[in-house]
């Protein structure tokens, strides 16, 4: 016996054997193995022996130069009276500290302590942490605790939503921790929790309202850009990047959010962060990401004036994975139908891109894409006509389009 229980017959088991026994015995039929009466099968009803288990752990270090194996004290599953006490900790100025650091370590453990922080109102305590953090002015110790029990915690329940999809404050309160210069003076430190704040910041974003979206400021889309901005000063994890990529998508529905992007140097720093990458889902976001700007004139133009604009979008195809193909297509469409100058032609000419519309409609892509394709090819046959990829790959496989 290593971990003792008593059920509520008043008999003690080994926690690993009664609950192996509970769970096979069917509904209505389980009983004690020892008294025959009929027990319950949820196992939070079991109560640790801790008399009985002190007793097997010192027997165990007493006999450890005989070779018995010490038994470590074990870890209870949270309930949510422990929950209660936890988070009202929180609001107290000499202990928060370590109520936050104890829901990080039982969280780790397992996911029914997950569970039952998130049960809990966990998210609400960390809500309001941070928003008194902000409105105080103070980063105070506790604040990256915080951040990663909300990111470790978080589930998109209605509750939980109805928290956030409105909370502007929130939203200003994330953006002073991704700003602020006082946090710290470690490095490692720095980047975790401008990763967490920005974790946090994508479940906000993903279930926020149209309402809040459309108000979001300039100087907001301008800390994104700066946390995809790679530099000496800028500690920003992969992780981070990807998060900071993903709220930038959730809020470019709004047309006027994309012109905000376009004019804060969106379109230049998506393709400098590209051609540094080399992370499959870093590409597909950053295509996912630019074709939604190339829906607008301006982020067409910005596109097409960064010297490796419309290379960096041609090599890509065929290359990275099928979603990037599809956002690809979209953009070098676009631009082919609305930004079609004879000088973009033939720099699409002169950096491949025509020659991947022709491998396009050889390889095994989508049907849809191929028509696509097809369609740029033929708008502009006149001008691409004399090219020998489109002599080899169309007019050959393709007579008579």
């Amino acid at each position: 016996m290593k971990d003792p229980v008593t059920t509520i017959t008043g008999i003690t088991y080994d926690r690993e054997n009664i609950e192996q026994w509970l769970l096979m015995a069917e509904e209505n039929t389980c009983t004690c193995p020892v008294t025959k009466q009929l027990l319950p099968r949820d196992t939070a009803l079991l109560t640790p022996n801790h008399m009985l288990g002190r007793f097997i752990r010192s027997w165990t270090i007493c006999n450890a130069e005989k070779g018995i194996e010490q038994i470590p004290s074990p870890k209870y599953p949270l309930n949510k009276s422990h929950v209660f006490r936890l988070i009202r900790q929180v609001n107290n100025p000499e202990l928060y500290l370590e109520a936050l650091r104890k829901m990080v370590t039982m969280i780790s453990e397992n996911e029914e302590n997950r569970k039952c922080l998130d049960e809990g109102g966990a998210i609400k305590a960390m809500v309001f942490f941070l928003l008194r953090s902000f409105k105080e002015g103070r980063f105070i110790m506790g604040i990256e605790e915080a951040l990663r029990i909300f990111h470790l915690v978080w589930s998109p329940t209605d509750e939980n939503k109805q928290l956030v999809k409105e909370n502007h404050d929130l939203i200003e309160a994330i953006l002073w921790i991704l700003k602020s210069r006082k946090m710290c003076n470690n490095k490692n430190q720095v980047v975790t929790i401008k990763t967490h704040a920005m974790l946090v910041l994508k479940s906000v974003v993903s279930v926020s309202s149209t309402n809040l979206l459309t108000s979001l400021t300039r100087d907001f889309f301008q800390q994104m850009l700066d946390t995809l901005r790679k530099n000496s000063n800028n500690y920003v994890s992969q992780q981070a990047t990807k998060a900071a990529l993903h709220v930038l998508i959730d809020a470019c529905p709004g047309g006027r959010n994309r012109l905000k992007m376009i004019e804060l140097g969106a379109i230049f720093e998506l393709i400098e962060l590209e051609l540094s990458n080399n992370e499959k889902r870093v590409t597909e976001l950053v295509f996912s990401l630019l074709s939604h700007l190339c829906s607008l004139a301006d982020g067409r133009a910005e596109l097409v004036k960064h010297a490796a604009g419309i290379a960096m979008v041609s090599k890509r195809i065929l290359r990275i994975s099928p979603a990037t193909d599809v956002s690809a297509i979209q953009i070098l469409g676009l631009i082919a139908k609305y930004s079609a100058t004879k000088e973009v032609l033939m720099e699409m000419l002169r950096v491949g891109g025509v020659a991947k519309f022709c491998m396009v409609i050889q390889a095994d892509c989508e049907a849809y894409l191929k028509k696509k394709t097809m369609e740029i090819l033929r708008a502009h046959n006149n001008v691409w006509y004399n090219s020998q990829c489109v002599q080899i790959y169309i007019l050959t496989r393709c007579p008579g389009q």
